[in-house]
C-alpha cells in the first residue's frame, strides 16, 4: 500500500510503536485510510521483525561498500546507490560532479535533463569579482533586496564564497562574456549597486548548463535517469531521528514505478511555478521536491515569499501572436532594466519614479507591484519596456536571445518597445536547510530553489539563484561523503516500503477521463492562485483562497474515488496535482 500524496492517492497513517526495552520503534500501517487531512507523513517503514531495527541501526556494522555500476546491485525495480539526486539543475550536476568522486551517483530527473529552471535562466550569476565590489555591498543589496528578512550569516557565507564557485564553473568550461579588456563582463541588474553580474548574453544558465551535463556526462560514476517523476522519499524513524533511505519514482515512460535505494539524498527539484497560470518556470516546476519533504516531515519555511518577475513577454502585445498558448512565459531578463531599459505605461508615460527613487533598478517585488498598480488602475493588461535608445549593436550583442524571439513575432526590439506583464517566477521559500544544505532528516539534503536557506528574506536579489545554488551544492557535499562513509545501513535488507501500484486495471478510457479532468482541476487552481495569492494578497482573500481550494480539493478527490482510483495508485497527472494540493495551505498561511 503507497503512501504519502502519491500521485494523487492517499496518504496512511503511519503509527509507531515504542519499544523501549530495546530503544527502536516498530512500524506499521494504520487501518484507516485518509486521503485528505492527513499527518504528512511519508513512506515510513514497515517492519515484519523486531530485530530488524536493531541490526539495521547498530553502529558495529561493517558498512555497505561503495557502488561503482548500476548492476552491482538492483533491478529495474529497485536500484541502490551511495547519492540519489532529484533534479537534474546547477545544483543537483554540481552536487553529483563533486560526491561522484566517491561513490556511485543516480541522477533523477523528471523530463529531460537539461529541463530546469537552470536552463531558463538568462541574466547571470552575482558575484564579487570587480575591483570596486566588496562582499559587504553585496551583502547589503542582498539584505535590502530581502526586506531585511535575510538570515545574515547565509547571506556572508553566500557573497564571501561566490566568486570561487564562479570561477569553477569557467574551470569545467563554461563560457562568460568578456569585455574589450579581456575581462569578465559584468552586468548590473535591478537591486545591485555595482555592476556584479556574470553571463552568457541573455542565456547564462543554458550555458551553465551545458558545461554542468557534459561534465556529468564524461562521469563513470554518475548515471542519469530521464522522464523519472519522483513520488515520495523512503524514510524510517528511530527514536527522534527520521532518516531518508531514497525515492520511489514513475517511469513516465513505461509507466513503470522504480525504487532508488540511497545512502545520501539531495533533494534539488527546483520550485513551483506552475501553481499559478503565469510563469516563467518550464512545466516541470510543480512543487515536488516541498511536498515530499514535507510528507516526511521535513521542516518547511517562508512559503508564502514567491517572488513574481516584473517583465515577462507579454504574448498580446506582439505584432504577430503566437499561434498556440506556451507552455511558460518567455522571460525578459533583469538585465534589460540594468542596461537602461525604461517603463512606460501605454499612454507611453514613464512609471516607475512614481513608486521608487531606483526607478527601474529597484528591485523585483518593487517593480512588479509597480506594474501591477498601473495595469489596474488604468485597465490595461500591459505595459512597455525600451531598450531602443541604446546602439543597435550593443542591443543585439547584450540580449541576441530577446531580439530573435520578438522578432519571430514580428517586434524589432531595437526600435520598439516590448510589451511586458509580471510573471510567477522564484519560490523563496522551501525546505529549511542549515548552512551546509543540512534538513531535520538525516542522510537528506536540499539545495537550489527547493531550499530555504534564508538567503532571500521575502524577495530574492537578481541573480543571486544561481549563485546560492552553486554555494549550497558545494557546501552540502562533504556531510554528504562523511554520511556516506558512516552508514552503516544494508539497503538491500531495508528494502521493506510497500510500492505504489500503476493503475492500468481502470482502463484506458477511464484513465482519460481522469486525465482530463485532473488538468482542468489544475486549471482552476491556479487561476484561484493568480487571483487571490497573487502579488498583492490580503487576509480575507487569503481565506476566501483557502476555502475555495479546499472545495475544489474535496470535490477532486470525491470524483478519483467515483472513478475507481485506489490510495495505492500513481500517475503524472495526478501526482503533480496532489502535491500542489499537498502545500498550499502554507503558500497561503502568511499574506
Amino acid at each position: 500500500m503507497a503512501t504519502g500524496l502519491v500521485s494523487g492517492s492517499s496518504v496512511l497513517y503511519c503509527k509507531l510503536k515504542l519499544y523501549k526495552q530495546h530503544g527502536y520503534k516498530e512500524a506499521s500501517w494504520a487501518s484507516g485510510v485518509t486521503f485528505k487531512r492527513s499527518c504528512g507523513v511519508s513512506k515510513c517503514l514497515q517492519v515484519r521483525e523486531h530485530e530488524f531495527f536493531r541490526t539495521t541501526f547498530t553502529n558495529n556494522r561493517a558498512p555497505f561498500r561503495p557502488l561503482t555500476t548500476v548492476s552491482c546491485l538492483g533491478n529495474d525495480a529497485t536500484k541502490y546507490f551511495d547519492f540519489a539526486i532529484i533534479g537534474s539543475g546547477v545544483a543537483g550536476l554540481r552536487y553529483a560532479l563533486e560526491v561522484s568522486k566517491h561513490g556511485s551517483v543516480a541522477v533523477i530527473t523528471k523530463a529531460e535533463p537539461h529541463e530546469s529552471n537552470t536552463n531558463y535562466a538568462q541574466g547571470g550569476v552575482s558575484a564579487v569579482l570587480g575591483p570596486l565590489d566588496s562582499v559587504e555591498n553585496h551583502m547589503r543589496d542582498t539584505i535590502v533586496a530581502g526586506a531585511y528578512l535575510c538570515d545574515e550569516e547565509t547571506v556572508r557565507v553566500v557573497c564571501t564564497e561566490g566568486p570561487d564557485r564562479v570561477r569553477e564553473l569557467i574551470d569545467l568550461g563554461a563560457s562568460f562574456d568578456h569585455g574589450e579588456d579581456g575581462n569578465l563582463h559584468l552586468a548590473r541588474e535591478g537591486g545591485h549597486s555595482h555592476h556584479r553580474i556574470v553571463h552568457a548574453a541573455d542565456m547564462t544558465g543554458r550555458e551553465i548548463e551545458r558545461a554542468l551535463l557534459k561534465a556529468v556526462h564524461d562521469s563513470p560514476n554518475i548515471f542519469m535517469f530521464e522522464h523519472h517523476f519522483a513520488i515520495d522519499l523512503l524514510t524510517s524513524q528511530d527514536c527522534s531521528e527520521i532518516y531518508c533511505h531514497g525515492v520511489d519514482t514513475l517511469n513516465s515512460e513505461t509507466q513503470e514505478v522504480v525504487r532508488f535505494m540511497s545512502k545520501v539524498t539531495l533533494l534539488a527539484s527546483g520550485g513551483a511555478g506552475h501553481i499559478y497560470p503565469s510563469t516563467t518556470n518550464p512545466p516541470v516546476a510543480t512543487g515536488d521536491g516541498v511536498a515530499m519533504a514535507h510528507r516526511a516531515q521535513a521542516v518547511i519555511s517562508n512559503m508564502e515569499f514567491v517572488q513574481f518577475h516584473p517583465t515577462a513577454l507579454a504574448d498580446e502585445g506582439l505584432p504577430t501572436k503566437p499561434t498556440k498558448i506556451r507552455d511558460n512565459c518567455f522571460l525578459i531578463t533583469e538585465a534589460v532594466r540594468g542596461d537602461g531599459g525604461i517603463l512606460y505605461n501605454l499612454g507611453m508615460e514613464r512609471f516607475m519614479l512614481q513608486y521608487d527613487e531606483r526607478a527601474e533598478l529597484a528591485p523585483r517585488d518593487i517593480v512588479a507591484r509597480s506594474i501591477d498598480d498601473q495595469l489596474k488602475k488604468r485597465n490595461e493588461k500591459y505595459v512597455l519596456l525600451d531598450i531602443s535608445h541604446k546602439p543597435r549593436e550593443e542591443i543585439l550583442a547584450h540580449f541576441p536571445n530577446i531580439a530573435a524571439e520578438c522578432l519571430r513575432h514580428g517586434l524589432d526590439i531595437t526600435s520598439d518597445p516590448i510589451p511586458v506583464v509580471p510573471a510567477a517566477h522564484y519560490m523563496c521559500g522551501g525546505v529549511r536547510a542549515g548552512l551546509h544544505g543540512e534538513t531535520n532528516i538525516r542522510g537528506l539534503y536540499v539545495a537550489g530553489e527547493v531550499a530555504c536557506t534564508g538567503l532571500h528574506g521575502a524577495n530574492r536579489l537578481a541573480s543571486n539563484s544561481l549563485l546560492e545554488a552553486l554555494v549550497f551544492a558545494q557546501r552540502a557535499v562533504q556531510p554528504s561523503i562523511e554520511h556516506m562513509e558512516d552508514s552503516h545501513l544494508d539497503l538491500s535488507a531495508l528494502d521493506s516500503w510497500a510500492r505504489p501500484v500503476i493503475p492500468v486495471s481502470l482502463g484506458n478510457s477511464v484513465l482519460e477521463e481522469i486525465t482530463q479532468r485532473t488538468r482542468d482541476v489544475r486549471e482552476e487552481l491556479q487561476s484561484i492562485m493568480w487571483d487571490y495569492v497573487g502579488i498583492l494578497r490580503s487576509t480575507s482573500r487569503l481565506k476566501m483562497a483557502e476555502r475555495r481550494i479546499g472545495e475544489l480539493e474535496a470535490e477532486w478527490e470525491e470524483y478519483l474515488f467515483q472513478k475507481g482510483w485506489e490510495v495505492s495508485m500513481v500517475g503524472l497527472e495526478a501526482g503533480e496535482q496532489e502535491t500542489a494540493y499537498n502545500h498550499l495551505p502554507v503558500f497561503a498561511s502568511k499574506g
